[in-house]
């Protein structure tokens, strides 16, 4: 599961990027406060679950949990998580088109259900 750890870091490095990108290059450019604070949930979003993925991938060496198709399953909800929940809060932010914010909820689901998956390996 290296494939985890590096998607995670690589998440990780990307969400510090875009904290960044929102905070300086972005600020003056958001319609309102409310706008900056939805660009920080994604950030903080992404941050979480970069970091979960990255330790399903320490969790599924032998030496913790060991492969397992339900660490796989939560590695690959967590990334799609990521993609809907925190993609439709940054383009939102960044348009202001308030329909992405169905998409969101999508997202939401995703992640609660990799860390129920999560759970489960852990108790099996």
């Amino acid at each position: 599961m290296e494939m985890f750890i590096a998607l995670g870091a690589i998440l990780a490095a990307l969400g510090v990027v875009l904290g960044a990108f929102g905070a300086h290059a972005l600020k003056d450019k958001f319609a309102s406060p409310h706008y900056a604070a939805i660009w920080e949930t994604a950030v903080q979003y992404q941050m979480y679950h970069a970091l979960g993925i990255l330790a399903l991938g320490i969790l599924s060496n032998d030496a913790f949990l060991g492969s397992s198709s339900l660490l796989s399953w939560a590695g690959y909800l967590m990334f799609t998580g990521i993609v809907f929940f925190s993609g439709s809060l940054y383009v939102l932010a960044v348009t202001g088109v308030k329909k992405l914010g169905a998409i969101t909820p999508i997202g939401g689901m995703l992640f609660i259900v990799a860390w129920v998956l999560v759970i489960i390996a852990a108790l099996s």
